[in-house]
Order: C-alpha cells, then sequence, then structure tokens
C-alpha cells in the first residue's frame, strides 16, 4: 500500500482522469509508480533541501506518465509489450520521473523572488483574471469579423495573467518586458471600442495586407491582388514605397472619424495608436519597457525592487482599463440573474484590487523618491 495512492484503484482513476490511452500496460506503470515513490522516501538522504518534505502523489505520477509517453512516442520501433517486461526499462523510466520531480518540484532554481502568489497583491488580480478569462471561454471566438474585439480582449488578459505568473516566479524584467505587449493590446483595443465599426473594418483590411506581406495568402493571385490594393491606397494618402510596412501596420488609423488630414497621422505605435487610445502618458514607462526588451544594459542591471513596482503597478492600471471594457460587453450579453452574480463578485474583490494598487503605488512612490534624494538612478544597481 502506498501512501497518498493507497490502492490500485486510485491510481488507475488517475490514469482515466488524465487522459492516459487505455492501451498503456496500467500494472507497469503502477509498479513504476511504487519504485519511484520508494525511491522518494531516501532522496533526503543525498539532498537535504528534501528532508521531511512530503511526497506528492499526483506530481510523481505525472511526471511518470509522461515520461513513459514520450518515451513511446520517441521510440516507435519499441513495444510497450516488450518494455513493460523490462527491468532495465522499468529502472530507467523511475530513476528519470523521480530526477524530474524532486528537481523540478522541490529543488527548483529559486530567482529571488519579492512576492508570491499567495500574497493578495497577486492572489486578487489571478482570481478576476482566471474568472473573466474563464467567462470569455464562453464567447465565441477566432472568427475575425465577427469576434475581433473578444479576440483581442481575450490575449489581453491573457497576456496579463503571464505578467502576473513572472513576477511571481522573480522575473521582475521579463514580466515589464511582457507588459509592453499587454499595453499594445490594450491601446489597440482602446481604439477599435472608441472608433466602432470604421475602425474594425479597416483593421481586418490591414491584416489581409499583413498576411499578404507575409506570403501566406492562398495563392500568387490573391497576393498579388492585395498588394495592387495598398499601393493604390498608399499612392491616395501620399505615402512612398519605403513607407509600405508601416503603413500595412499602421495604416488603419487613417480609417478613423474625423481624420482631416491623413498627413498629420503618424503612422507608429507611440505617436499614433498609443496617442489615439488617450494614453500617451505611458510613452515614457513604454519606452523603458522596450528598452529591456531589446536587451539593453537595463535588461541586465536594473533593480529587481523598482522593476518589480514599475511592472505590477503598470499590470493593475492595464488590468483596470482592460476590465472595463469586459465589463461593458459582458454586462450587456449575460442574464439578470448572471449580472447580479457579477456585480456580487465585484463589490466583493474590487475594492481589495484598488486596495492593493494603492499599497503597491505608494511604496512605488518612496522608493522612486528616497533614490532621487541620494541622486541614485533608480533603474539601476
Amino acid at each position: 500500500m502506498i501512501e497518498g495512492m493507497d490502492d490500485k484503484g486510485n491510481f488507475f482513476r488517475l490514469l482515466d482522469a488524465v487522459g492516459v490511452p487505455q492501451h498503456f500496460d496500467r500494472e507497469f506503470l503502477y509498479r513504476a509508480y511504487a519504485l519511484c515513490y520508494e525511491g522518494a522516501q531516501s532522496v533526503g538522504d543525498i539532498a537535504p533541501g528534501m528532508a521531511n518534505i512530503a511526497v506528492n502523489p499526483v506530481s510523481l505520477s505525472l511526471y511518470l506518465i509522461n515520461e513513459h509517453s514520450f518515451y513511446l512516442a520517441t521510440h516507435p520501433d519499441k513495444k510497450e509489450s516488450e518494455l513493460t517486461q523490462s527491468d532495465d526499462y522499468l529502472a530507467f523510466l523511475a530513476s528519470v520521473s523521480l530526477d524530474k520531480y524532486c528537481t523540478n518540484e522541490h529543488l527548483a532554481y529559486q530567482n529571488g523572488k519579492l512576492t508570491s502568489r499567495y500574497s493578495p497583491f497577486m492572489s486578487t488580480i489571478e482570481l478576476y483574471l482566471n474568472f473573466i478569462l474563464g467567462m470569455l471561454s464562453r464567447y465565441k471566438k477566432n472568427d475575425p469579423k465577427q469576434t475581433l474585439v473578444v479576440d483581442i480582449m481575450s490575449k489581453g488578459f491573457s497576456i496579463a495573467k503571464c505578467v502576473a505568473s513572472l513576477l511571481e516566479g522573480g522575473f521582475e524584467t521579463e514580466a515589464f518586458s511582457s507588459w509592453r505587449t499587454l499595453h499594445e493590446n490594450e491601446c489597440i483595443l482602446q481604439v477599435l471600442v472608441k472608433n466602432g465599426q470604421p475602425a474594425i473594418e479597416a483593421y481586418l483590411r490591414h491584416m489581409k495586407y499583413a498576411a499578404a506581406f507575409r506570403g501566406v495568402l492562398n495563392s500568387k493571385e490573391a497576393t498579388d491582388e492585395v498588394f495592387v490594393e495598398i499601393k493604390g491606397h498608399m499612392k491616395d494618402v501620399g505615402l512612398k514605397s519605403k513607407d509600405m510596412k508601416r503603413y500595412i501596420e499602421y495604416g488603419w488609423l487613417l480609417a478613423l472619424p474625423n481624420i482631416e488630414d491623413p498627413s498629420a497621422v503618424k503612422l507608429n505605435f507611440r505617436d499614433g495608436v498609443q496617442a489615439f487610445a488617450g494614453l500617451s502618458n505611458y510613452s515614457k514607462v513604454y519606452e523603458m519597457s522596450s528598452e529591456i526588451a531589446h536587451s539593453s544594459p537595463l535588461l541586465i542591471y536594473s533593480r529587481k525592487n523598482y522593476v518589480f513596482h514599475i511592472a505590477l503597478l503598470n499590470l493593475y492600471e492595464s488590468f483596470f482599463r482592460l476590465e472595463k471594457i469586459f465589463t461593458t460587453i459582458y454586462m450587456s450579453t449575460i442574464s439578470e440573474e448572471e449580472k447580479a452574480r457579477y456585480v456580487q463578485m465585484r463589490q466583493l474583490y474590487y475594492w481589495e484590487l484598488h486596495a492593493a494598487y494603492n499599497e503597491i503605488r505608494n511604496s512605488f512612490s518612496k522608493f522612486a523618491s528616497a533614490s532621487n534624494n541620494e541622486n541614485e538612478d533608480p533603474t539601476i544597481n
């Protein structure tokens, strides 16, 4: 009898729950699991860091199952019926699975984390992100002509979750770099939502232009036809061949309502999309994030504490803007009963989000102020 998996029935139910193919030899996998578990009991003698740490039977089983599946997939010349009779394969499978379980689950490198997933600064926004992503999964997706706004919004929340996970793992510069993508996403979304159908239609048209530019349309004829269209539109607005790439990427801005002078529209992110989104006040922090994304010295030598605070602060601010758009769309498509549940959840947690945000902002201000008083660059060690 094995602790945590006290009979074969529990183990076999786990195999079914994670979708292990029925043809896999379950008796063999249970023998391998028993060997892994036995080995895990003595790991503390070799690695003191694991002494007195209880074995997680589910995690250990998942490493084992996936290792066996991977071996079979990468060794098509081997038959499972033969492998399961081999003591050498049993020992190999158990050894590799146990090694990965111990190293990745208990002895993993820690990057000097400044927070954890259990901190209310992270757990509250994670809860909200999980809820919203769950609700968005119910919406039709990946049909740009009908679902563009929902698709962009869903990707924004997904990136926000990625930024949170990176911060929890101690990867502050990577989180801040990823926030840059989140900010680009939210700016595009803001412009589309503010300007409605004309903006959406122009954006979809330029998606087609981008596909032609990358050479992924169905035929050469279709590609040639699109390029004729691109060149015609560029000529109409006084752009030259050298401007083609930025026209393809940002030319959709020219179709926004109330554009009187197309030549005055800047076809770039900072002076174009970001400005039309009304978020130009983020240009400096966006520039700093871009420096990190492009592997400048700031990526290597930035202060963890500073980058942590600025990444978390901007994650919250981007989230608030995205959540406002989500709430407007969500509340217009659900029943009164669901509305009541959402309002109740929002009342319970939204204040905590803002309380956390205010704490982060105050902490960041004190950190920056202390650095200024000491005539130090707060961004660099």
